[in-house]
C-alpha cells in the first residue's frame, strides 16, 4: 500500500513539472515572433509559426491573443511596421469570425485600422477581402 502511494505521488510530481516546463517552452517558442513581424521576414515566420504547431499542436488563432508587441497585437504590428508580406500571411491563417472580433482593448481591427488612418493599407484590404 505504502508502495503506491509514494508511486502515486511520483508521477504526479512529474507530470507536474512537465507542464510547468512545457508553459516556459511554448514562450521561448515565441520570444522573437514580434520581431520577426516587424522585419517582415515572411519565411521565418511561417517556420516558427510550423514549429509551434508540431511541438506544441497550436494553431495561430490559440496564441494569436497571448501575444503583444509594444501593446499591439501581431496583424496591428505588422500594420505599423509596413510589414506586408508578414501582415498578409497572418490575415490568411486567422479565422474569419477571429479576424472580426474585437481585440484586447475592445476594438476590432477593422475601427483600429480607421482610428489609425491605415485604411490605405495593403493589409487592410486583405482584411476586407477576408471578412
Amino acid at each position: 500500500m505504502l508502495k503506491i502511494v509514494k508511486t502515486s505521488i511520483a508521477i504526479a510530481a512529474t507530470s507536474l513539472l512537465f507542464t510547468t516546463t512545457a508553459q516556459a517552452d511554448i514562450n521561448d517558442a515565441l520570444q522573437n515572433i514580434c520581431t520577426i513581424v516587424k522585419t517582415d521576414d515572411k519565411g521565418e515566420l511561417r517556420k516558427k509559426m510550423k514549429k509551434v504547431e508540431s511541438d506544441f499542436r497550436l494553431k495561430l488563432k490559440d496564441y494569436y491573443t497571448g501575444v503583444s508587441c509594444g501593446g499591439n497585437s501581431l496583424i496591428r504590428t505588422a500594420m505599423l511596421n509596413d510589414a506586408v508580406e508578414t501582415g498578409t500571411l497572418l490575415v490568411k491563417k486567422m479565422p474569419k469570425s477571429d479576424l472580426s472580433a474585437p481585440e484586447q482593448d475592445g476594438k476590432t481591427l477593422q475601427a483600429w485600422v480607421a482610428e489609425n488612418g491605415l485604411d490605405g493599407s495593403a493589409i487592410n484590404a486583405v482584411i476586407n477581402d477576408r471578412i
